[in-house]
């Protein structure tokens, strides 16, 4: 994580939220899912900051964003920090990319804080339900046994966890970035607190007004996503109006490591010019 630092910070409820801004033109903003960090843009935001003012930070309670006991890091808060984000960075329409949970905020964060967005862009999200894997299941039920587990048991439990995402064989040099945060006492009771409190309700609330969703929205899906099934990006495409769907062959569930690429090629052929389409 050396090379990928947030340098700015963010008071939100008094807990620390990192973020970064970089580039000129539109404002473009990249959001993150679970258990992930803003460290998934690597190998996309690079293509961007020419022709946009590009905007990425870390949801609370994840990656350099503060980590304490006791903390909500549900989906129910994730769309409140979005939205004062949004209006920190004085931004009123912004082009919004959005993964996983990260998905889920974007979508929230549309419909309950009622934030527009000139275009929405989603990645294998978490919208539809059910969700949550059986390892996210057992989990929600014992986390108080997870925490607290000898720390080299918990060192093998992420890198397993994080590479059931990835299709591609990563190594482990390029895996490390993603399994960091969660590492060390803080890290490691971080990791469980976030999946105990995945709850679906959260989901659940919104998913009846996805026709109310405005702004074009593209959404992409890996064909060999193995944990949410390419079937619920079609079903999504179907609740949200004029939504344009594309599976990308070859990518698992973590599309920004197995194929950047199509999402590069992708966003330039829908994103807006500066002046418009």
């Amino acid at each position: 994580m050396a090379d990928w630092r947030l340098e700015r910070d963010y008071r939100f409820r008094g807990q620390g939220v990192r973020y970064s801004i970089t580039g000129e033109g539109p404002p473009l903003v990249f959001v993150h899912g679970t258990p992930f960090s803003s460290y998934v843009w690597h190998r996309v935001i690079p293509h961007f900051v020419e022709s946009h003012r590009v905007h990425c930070y870390d949801l609370l309670g994840y990656g350099q964003s503060e980590q304490r006991e006791g903390q909500d890091v549900s989906l129910g808060v994730q769309n409140a920090l979005l939205a004062e984000l949004l209006d920190h960075w004085g931004l009123e329409r912004p082009d919004v990319v959005a993964h996983d949970f990260g998905g889920a905020t974007a979508l929230r964060t549309h419909l309950v804080n009622g934030k527009d967005y000139r275009t929405l862009t989603l990645i294998d999200p978490v919208a539809l339900a059910p969700w949550g894997s059986p390892f996210v299941q057992h989990v929600r039920q014992h986390e108080a046994a997870f925490s607290g587990i000898p720390a080299y048991i918990h060192r093998a439990i992420v890198p397993a966890y994080v590479r059931g995402a990835i299709r591609r064989a990563i190594p482990d040099d390029e895996l490390a970035p993603y399994v960091e945060p969660w590492l060390g006492a803080v890290g490691q009771a971080a990791f469980y607190r976030q999946i105990a409190q995945m709850d679906q309700r959260y989901t659940d609330e919104v998913t009846p007004r996805y026709g109310e969703v405005t702004c074009p929205t593209l959404i992409l899906w890996g064909e060999e996503d193995q944990w949410i099934p390419i079937e619920r990006g079609r079903q999504l495409q179907q609740a949200i109006p004029g939504a344009v769907f594309r599976s990308i062959p070859k990518a698992g569930h973590l599309v920004q490591e197995d194929a950047p690429e199509a999402i590069v090629a992708l966003l330039l052929g829908f994103l807006p010019t500066a002046s418009g389409r």
